[in-house]
């Protein structure tokens, strides 16, 4: 093919051939012509001298994909090779580029009709600033700003590169570029922008072109969030920018550029109230300009749904506006009467926009809506006094003499400016909530009520903010709120305002708030509610509306578990109506019907097993008693869910003996069957071979499963009675499953029979595995069950073929031994003998094949190294030659779980093996191709989620090896001649080498500075993580991407943090969501 005379690079490019190739890869050749062009293009982009031909291309071609693809070679050297180039290469290139996009944008036609291609100049000559200006390339703002004022065409070309610089230096630079060059391009821009400034003000008084006006307010929007206020306040901009706000070919950009004055900048903290006045007459003249253009009368939603794209941009943009100047000055407009009107007036307008049915909109006021009403919120929470405190409970007291002028008048007075629009918000949360998780019963988009299929997060967590904005405006003003909610459910039964929709959002509201009253009025508060929805219930006709009632009332109650509590009347009524709505087949009732019961019994369990006021006997024995009636058109895991929650009941029954009785009531139907089938299969085995009764155990295990989970070591005369012959159909089951594979080939294990064979063995494990896992202090309950499984179970895993393993055996044995810990240690050399070499076989193949086991033996691998360390100890050298190499192999795993798992594993390896007597030995095996692997994976971008594991073992190696823990030489005596002064040195050496061999872009001086920084800081955490991060931006490997993964520990601390505060304000943390011990006794 002529093509790969392309591939000579040692004289002048074939132009014309180049775009011959370019364009049988786009599309114009066969599909092998393609392959092969493809093939070509990709190794002349490898190639490190492709781009000493750039230039050429560049001044010698006219398709635009070939600039395209030369601009993309030179965007490589510049990322990653820019600072190795001699100096001449760098500024004959730098040169060129400001040449080309000089001469391209210098007059219109041109400029228009190589839009794109300029587009692609602009970013390369960013990518090339970030590394020549300020040191080497001093002139460029003055040189940029002389040549705009040449042409207005050049003018709106070095706007567009003046707001790259901005995005690239404030906006993108996390993880890109090192702390110190940030520092640095952040001062210099700093510095120049007096000449950036002048510009762009000359422009927006001098032009009358639409299109640089339009450019030089996007770069202004670009650079106001970071200048310094004079350029604001002390010089004409504002008030051009106000005039240019009417005009609405400018509107939007105006606004927006109106917004980022708004922000708190560090500037602005100077100067403290320097500027206030500025930005109250801006506010001001904007809110008479805005009602000229839109009043606050008009209809938003409406306005938006038929408004045009730029008007609904316009209405956007107003609600970034206002939320953003209320954030940082609404205290400046409360200061005097003649402002409070115009703050008014904005809140007023803000809550019509609030209405407007779009998602971003309603995000971007929810989140004010949350801040301000927590800063109320919080003025009075914090307000040190009975009577405030009081007040917050509801209670209205005298105020006290000493408290009428202090703080406390104030934040009166504040609370009463805000009175007005805190009631439309409360308003606007109850119509607009959000669908909680718990609410199984949705519309579809024809408008039928069905059952929810998937969960939504972004409206999950549209739910959380609007509940925790909800809650604080309910201990703002609890009767408002009260009275909002009853009002509007008063209309839901007059048939005013009767919709699916309305109900749902106002019952979402009523439940979001449990807590959040005192008991007495929260009380008075459900009794109306509930009363109210029973009777809608009764009144409303037609099956959709009963379904969509019945969900209302069944989410409701679920969120009040203290109201039930105290009221057994009331909690009597409602589980009778829930068994009421288990016979109603309505698609999603039932499932809800049951996830609310068993919400009910965790928190109510105690009710039901003493005999209530009235009542002759207690609640469960009389449930157990019409069981069979109340389940009769449950679905099997609604069934399953139903017997958990009575399970839930009993174990809350103190006296033993009663306790076994329900028990045994309960698993009267599942333990019949069972005995029946056993029976059956004495007489001929094969009775177990039918579908119909594999499903039949299946159920039954499941339904014991459930049971065990909610009554812990109290479910141990049940498992007794079973488990033998349990184990025995395990046993036969697994035969069946190896012989049909054995037969039929890899196929056979996709059968249907074989997967419900083996659907019973897994349910056996998760049965056992269930029950041993809740059974509390009871170490002889672990003894008797381990033992009669080490055969039927350990034994088969070893002895099957590799499709038939049950990976649910590795989990069953880890949570055994997190369970039992050093009590299991005679028993891990016979797990380590049936699992470990044939699971290690099935998964180190590949990183795809058997992914359950993967996590599973890893799981189990980390139980026995931190619970029976010394089982490890005694392992021959090959098997813990083994057990490393599985760990390394681990932790390479893209997949997070497997690598995490991997990680935590090394290091408890790690710790355990730096106090035992092997330590000289084990590190000097292993230490070096760990800190190797680290290194792998730590500069790969696939490990990301890792960083903050690969930190703490780097560490861990630098510490230990620092410490003078290890008493002989890591390296080869027998081969290394030289011999060093201590590990400490040895071990710098090797990784200065190791990271200088890697990275051959860097320089030996960087590297060497970076491993002794590491060596310096290994004590202090922080301090060594950041050397680590901008190594890794320096590297270049992780640069242009997502790089968040490596902050994620910052923002785990802060998650934490956040959990404490809700879990100090009543209501903020729903009653449900609290593992209280239960306070109904």
């Amino acid at each position: 093919m002529t093509a790969e005379k392309l591939r000579d690079l040692s004289r002048p490019m074939d132009v014309a051939l180049l775009d011959a190739t370019v364009a049988a890869f786009y599309g114009t050749g066969s599909k092998d012509e393609r392959a092969a062009a493809d093939h070509i293009l990709r190794d002349l982009q490898n190639n490190p001298d492709m781009w000493l031909q750039v230039v050429h291309i560049l001044s010698n071609t006219q398709n635009l994909n070939t600039k395209f693809f030369a601009l993309q070679v030179l965007d490589g050297v510049i990322k990653y090779r820019w600072n190795a180039l001699p100096v001449e290469q760098r500024d004959g290139m730098k040169n060129y580029i400001s040449e080309v996009i000089v001469k391209l944008s210098s007059d219109d036609i041109s400029f228009r009709a190589e839009r794109l291609y300029v587009n692609k100049l602009n970013i390369i000559l960013v990518q090339i600033l970030k590394h020549e200006w300020p040191s080497r390339w001093r002139s460029f703002i003055p040189d940029l700003v002389a040549a705009a004022k040449t042409s207005e065409t050049i003018c709106e070309n070095c706007m567009t590169i003046l707001k790259l610089l901005s995005e690239e230096v404030f906006d993108f630079s996390r993880g890109e570029m090192t702390q110190q060059k940030i520092k640095e391009l952040k001062q210099s821009l700093n510095s120049e922008f007096q000449l950036i400034h002048e510009l762009c003000l000359y422009v927006l008084s001098a032009s009358q072109r639409a299109e640089l006006i339009r450019a030089t307010m996007a770069t202004l929007h670009a650079f106001l969030s970071w200048i310094p206020l004079g350029y604001i306040f002390e010089s004409p901009l504002l008030e051009t920018l106000l005039n240019f706000f009417p005009v609405p070919a400018y509107r939007n950009l105006a606004l927006q550029c109106l917004t980022e004055f708004c922000f708190p900048q560090v500037a602005a903290l100077n100067f403290g109230d320097f500027y206030n006045s500025q930005y109250v007459k801006m506010y001001t003249i904007f809110m008479v300009q805005l009602q000229n253009i839109l009043p606050s009368s008009t209809n938003f939603l409406e306005a938006y749904s038929n408004g045009t794209s730029e008007e609904q941009a316009f209405i956007q943009n107003l609600a970034l506006f206002f939320t953003s100047f209320f954030k940082s000055h609404i205290r400046v407009l409360e200061c005097s009467q003649e402002n409070i009107s115009a703050l008014l007036g904005g809140l007023e307008y803000l809550i019509n926009i609030s209405y407007v049915d779009d998602t971003e909109v309603f995000k971007v006021c929810l989140d004010y809506w949350n801040s301000l009403v927590l800063e109320l919120f919080e003025a009075h929470h914090n307000l040190d006094g009975p009577a405030a405190a009081a007040n917050m409970m509801g209670l209205q007291m005298p105020m006290l003499p000493g408290m009428i002028d202090g703080p406390g008048s104030q934040l009166m007075q504040r609370r009463q400016l805000y009175a007005g629009p805190m009631s439309k918000l409360r308003m606007l949360m109850i119509c607009r909530m959000a669908k909680p998780e718990e609410v199984l019963i949705v519309e579809d988009e024809n408008g039928n009520i069905v059952r929810e299929t998937m969960k939504d997060n972004d409206v999950l967590v549209q739910y959380k903010i609007m509940r925790e904005t909800l809650i604080y405006l309910t201990h703002l003003d609890h009767e408002d709120t009260e009275k909002q909610m009853l009002k509007k459910l008063s209309k839901q039964l007059n048939g005013e305002d009767w919709t699916w929709n309305n109900l749902n959002t106002l019952c979402w509201a009523i439940g979001s708030i449990s807590g959040s009253m005192v008991e007495e009025q929260e009380n008075r508060f459900l009794v109306m509610v509930i009363r109210d929805l029973l009777n809608l219930c009764e009144i409303t006709k037609g099956k959709d509306n009963k379904a969509v009632i019945a969900s209302n009332i069944m989410y409701v109650v679920g969120q009040y578990p203290r109201f039930l509590r105290a009221h057994w009347k009331f909690l009597k009524t409602v589980v009778n109506k829930l068994f009421e709505f288990m016979h109603e087949t309505h698609p999603g009732v039932q499932d809800m019907a049951c996830d609310t019961f068993l919400k009910i019994v965790q928190k109510c369990k105690r009710k039901f097993v003493i005999v209530q006021v009235g009542e002759n006997e207690p609640f469960v024995s009389e449930l157990l008693t019409t069981l069979p009636a109340t389940i009769a058109d449950l679905e099997p895991h609604q069934i399953h869910s139903f017997y958990e929650s009575v399970g839930h009941m009993i174990q809350a029954e103190p006296d033993p003996h009663k306790r076994d009785e329900y028990l045994q009531r309960l698993m009267e139907l599942p333990n019949q069957k069972w005995a029946e089938i056993i029976g059956q299969a004495r007489h001929s085995v094969d009775f177990l071979k039918d579908p119909d009764v594999i499903r039949a155990v299946l159920n039954i295990l499941q339904t014991n499963t459930n049971v065990a989970s909610s009554l812990g070591t109290y479910f141990l005369p049940q498992i007794s009675v079973i488990f033998l012959d349990m184990l025995n159909v395990y046993r036969m089951y697994s035969e069946l499953i190896s012989t049909s594979i054995a037969q039929g080939g890899p196929y056979a294990s996709r059968t249907s029979i074989v997967k419900l064979l083996r659907s019973v063995k897994r349910e056996t494990l998760k049965l056992v595995e269930t029950f041993l896992d809740k059974a509390e202090d009871q170490p002889h309950i672990g003894r008797q069950f381990v033992q009669p499984m080490m055969d039927p179970v350990l034994g088969d895993y070893a002895r099957n073929l590799p499709d038939a393993r049950e990976s649910e055996v590795l989990s069953l044995f880890a949570t055994i031994i997190n369970k039992y810990k050093g009590a299991m240690i005679d028993d891990v050399p016979r797990i380590f003998e049936a699992v470990f070499q044939c699971t290690l076989e099935m998964i180190t193949k590949n990183f795809e094949d058997y992914p359950e086991h993967r996590l599973k033996f890893f799981s189990l691998l980390r139980a026995i190294a931190t619970h029976c360390f010394a089982a490890l100890i005694h392992l021959s050298s090959e098997q813990l030659k083994l057990v490393m190499d599985s760990i390394i192999w681990a932790f390479r795993h893209t997949e997070r779980n497997i690598a995490e798992t991997g990680l935590n594993l090394l290091l408890e390896m790690l710790k355990n093996f730096q106090t035992s007597e092997f330590c000289n030995q084990f590190y000097r095996t292993y230490f070096l191709t760990i800190e190797q692997e680290i290194f792998a994976v730590l500069t790969d971008t696939f490990h990301k989620p890792g960083f903050k594991l690969h930190v703490l073992v780097l560490q861990h190696l630098f510490c230990l090896v620092e410490s003078g823990a290890l008493t002989e030489p890591l390296w080869d005596v027998a081969t290394v001649p030289y011999s060093y002064p201590n590990n400490g040195i040895f071990v710098r050496e090797y990784t200065i080498k190791l990271l200088g061999t890697s990275f051959p872009n860097m320089t030996s001086s960087e590297v060497t500075q970076f491993v002794s920084g590491l060596f310096e800081s290994r004590a202090e955490l922080s301090s060594f993580k950041t050397r680590i991060r901008d190594f890794l931006v320096q590297s270049k490997e992780f640069s242009a991407q997502d790089n968040k993964d490596l902050y994620a520990e910052e923002a785990a601390a802060q998650r934490e943090r956040e959990r404490q505060r809700m879990l100090s304000i009543p209501g903020l943390v729903a009653p449900n969501e609290i593992q209280d011990e239960m306070v109904d006794s």
